[in-house]
């Protein structure tokens, strides 16, 4: 299989087409076009302006994972004969494909103590089984994961009822994914999300992406970087392999790129993975040299740059050249574009948070904006490019450890009183099961066990906890790999199934109203349902909060409103249908949510790579046929690969460890090992490697960033021999 030339075009849309025929054209063109917000990505189009449509009132936005994602909830149900069938232990041969199209979960699942197989049992029945195990339970015994998938209004009441219940151990699958975003933008700015709304990209005259791929995982984002450099912008783009989508892309809804492609980086620059810091570092002394540092805005509007100046003045240009993987030249180039720019907008993904110096990582993206005085303005400043549709609305509305104060005071000012105990991460939850310190688990949506690094670790972990409850629409490899002594599988409604109106947050602060839509399957249930019918079994409605009413919509954004502060329009949004973008999350002044009103620079020095010879760095990536852990296509189009066991290196690389191409090999780590995976030359910087999650992260060490808990899924030294 050839690698494409090109990301987008002809192909996408034959995947439509295919997708149409499959599902039924009619069937999908209604629930593309129904106005509820995209499933994939938290780029986010939809809501009350109709699918299909962005914020700025675009038309039409889609892209292969919505398609996907909505193909995959049209799925026919999955009935009992295929659990009385397949075995548990069966399904753990099942490759994460296998498993998602297999069909629609439409009836509660259990397997109790000795079970071989799933079976069916009623709503009552599970719920009063998770309700009995949860009345037993210590709640320091017990936690609660949201994945971003779920509405607010559902992450909203799983949060406050397990405070309610009695612990804090509460959190989402940001964790594993930009938590270093959240964090290192807080401890810049005040707040943790984007600084810039749409209209802000769409202004820049640059944009810089650093390691990210939205070829493959935020196509639509791709339109607006063509249109970018259609009307004279620039794109830098860095990042360890070549990505054929990040130098040419192809765009469906546009007749002159498809028949011409949109070219999208100016600049491309393949590092190491990891050398980020150093390399930001040589743009910052670039910066200095050529008198491009913004002084007057640093003076009035940031702190810490008497700190910052001193450390890139010292750090050495060999340094940052070795550690980086760019030659200074190149470097330079980047900063002299970064320093005729206007208005620019920095861009990242994962590659910048899976580290364990994310946090460290985001905050020199910010260092650089500042630097340049490109935040606190419109058409510039920092946008995090997330990945579910509303993993950011469910931080937002209190599903972390701990509650924001403003959250807290506002929900102890109606009787809900969080517990003093300070509540586990993600990371936390998953190190106690390990010790045999927890008793239940309850995933609202999601994939814990394939989110998790260490595979045989999240295995045994889970497999220790009493009861593992999983709230899903299919099937997924935690389903399988990640069984508790007892597990129940419950299914729920997807968004444009909802009875009532839902919302979501987009990566740009701007929240959706979704108003749902038919069953496609009469035994599941809504997630608020679900929560609100456990909150009433197990802590009755004699409390401050009537359980047994919280499952209108109406009623909980109504407590939303009055308990998270930005979200106040939320209490007439039924009403008015109007969308919003969060307060005091967008900067076009330079005024920030610190205490001070200045952004706080951070003077990091560049982390040391640390391989000993014949290592090489292995970061973890996602295909384009997949979007988080559901793979929905085994081959990556446009890395050219018609599989997902392989090992993605430089020829340089090949050459010194005298692998041919197609030749199996084992991959060895500190913390596991693979064997049998194909070796395979791609346009990667010597001395790196990739591997598709999640089938790597048996060799990904459980090794997180100290201050967001992040692990670093894209910084693990391995060994590569044939077999």
């Amino acid at each position: 299989m050839r690698a494409a030339r090109y990301g987008g075009g002809f192909a996408s849309i034959i995947y439509t087409l295919e997708t149409a025929r499959r599902v039924g054209p009619v069937r999908l063109w209604r629930a593309m076009r129904s106005k509820n917000a995209c499933k994939a990505c938290a780029l986010g189009m939809g809501g009350t302006a109709g699918g299909m449509r962005n914020e700025l009132g675009h038309f039409p936005e889609v892209c292969k994972k919505s398609l996907q994602a909505m193909a995959a909830d049209m799925q026919s149900a999955l009935g009992e004969d295929f659990f009385a069938r397949v075995s548990i232990e069966q399904m753990r041969g099942m490759t994460p494909r296998e498993l998602e199209q297999a069909g629609r979960l439409s009836f509660p699942l259990l397997a109790a103590p000795g079970d071989t197989n799933y079976r069916r049992v009623s709503w009552n029945d599970a719920l009063g089984r998770l309700a009995e195990k949860l009345r037993a339970a210590d709640p320091g015994r017990s936690f609660f994961y949201a994945s971003g998938r779920s509405s607010n209004e559902a992450a909203w009441l799983l949060q406050v009822f397990a405070r309610q219940f009695g612990t804090n151990n509460v959190n989402n699958c940001s964790y594993y994914c930009h938590q270093a975003s959240g964090a290192g933008l807080s401890g810049a700015f005040g707040s943790g999300t984007a600084t810039v709304e749409l209209a802000d990209v769409e202004a820049a005259d640059l944009f810089v992406l650093i390691g990210g791929n939205p070829a493959s995982n935020h196509p639509r984002l791709m339109s607006v970087l063509a249109k970018l450099r259609r009307r004279g912008g620039r794109v830098i783009v860095v990042n360890p392999m070549r990505e054929p989508g990040l130098v040419n892309f192809r765009v469906p809804s546009d007749w002159r790129s498809m028949l011409f492609g949109s070219p999208i980086a100016n600049l491309y620059l393949q590092g190491h993975i990891g050398g980020d810091i150093a390399f930001m570092t040589g743009v910052a002394k670039r910066l200095i040299e050529r008198g491009a540092v913004n002084e007057e805005f640093l003076r009035n509007a940031a702190e810490g740059w008497d700190d910052l100046k001193p450390l890139i003045e010292r750090t050495t240009w060999d340094d940052i050249a070795a550690e980086s993987g760019i030659g200074r030249p190149r470097i330079e180039e980047a900063a002299d574009m970064i320093a005729a720019s206007k208005s620019t907008v920095f861009g990242w993904t994962m590659g910048i948070t899976h580290h364990a110096h994310g946090v460290q990582n985001v905050q020199w993206i910010a260092n650089l904006a500042l630097m340049r005085g490109m935040v606190g303005r419109e058409g510039a400043g920092l946008l995090p490019i997330r990945g579910h549709s509303n993993v950011q609305g469910v931080g937002t509305v209190g599903v972390t450890p701990a509650l924001k104060r403003a959250v807290a005071e506002r929900l102890e000012q109606r009787g809900l009183r969080a517990p003093a105990s300070k509540g586990l991460d993600t990371m936390g939850c998953m190190e106690a099961a390990d010790r045999g310190e927890m008793d239940v688990a309850v995933c609202l949506g999601g994939n814990l066990f394939g989110s998790n690094p260490d595979a045989e670790s999240a295995r045994r972990a889970l497999s220790k906890i009493g009861l593992v409850v999983y709230l899903n629409t299919s099937l997924n490899t935690g389903h399988a790999h990640g069984t508790g002594r007892e597990t129940i599988i419950l299914s729920v409604a997807a968004r444009d199934e909802e009875t009532q109106a839902t919302t979501q947050e987009s990566m740009f602060n701007y929240v959706r109203l979704s108003e749902g839509g038919p069953r496609r399957h009469a035994g599941t249930w809504s997630e608020v349902d679900i929560v609100a019918d456990l909150a009433a079994r197990v802590l009755g409605d004699g409390g401050p909060l009537p359980w047994s009413a919280l499952r209108d919509h109406k009623t909980i954004r109504s407590w939303i409103a009055k308990t998270v502060p930005g979200l106040e329009a939320l209490e007439t949004i039924d009403g008015t249908g109007k969308e919003f973008t969060i307060p005091g999350r967008v900067y076009h002044t330079p005024r920030f949510s610190t205490p001070t009103g200045k952004a706080r620079l951070h003077a990091h020095a560049i982390p040391k790579r640390n391989a000993a010879d014949g290592q090489l760095r292995l970061m973890s990536v996602r295909s384009e046929g997949q979007f988080n852990t559901v793979v929905y296509e085994e081959e990556d189009v446009y890395r050219g690969q018609e599989r997902r066991d392989v090992i993605l290196l430089s020829a340089r690389d090949m050459a010194r460890l005298g692998l041919r191409r197609d030749q199996a090999v084992r991959v060895t780590s500190e913390t596991g090992e693979i064997t049998g995976f194909l070796a395979r030359d791609f346009d990667i910087a010597p001395g790196n490697a990739v591997m598709y999650f999640p089938e790597a992260n048996a060799l990904i060490s459980r090794l997180v960033d100290p201050v967001s808990r992040t692990p670093a899924f894209k910084s693990t030294l391995v060994t590569v021999a044939p077999v």
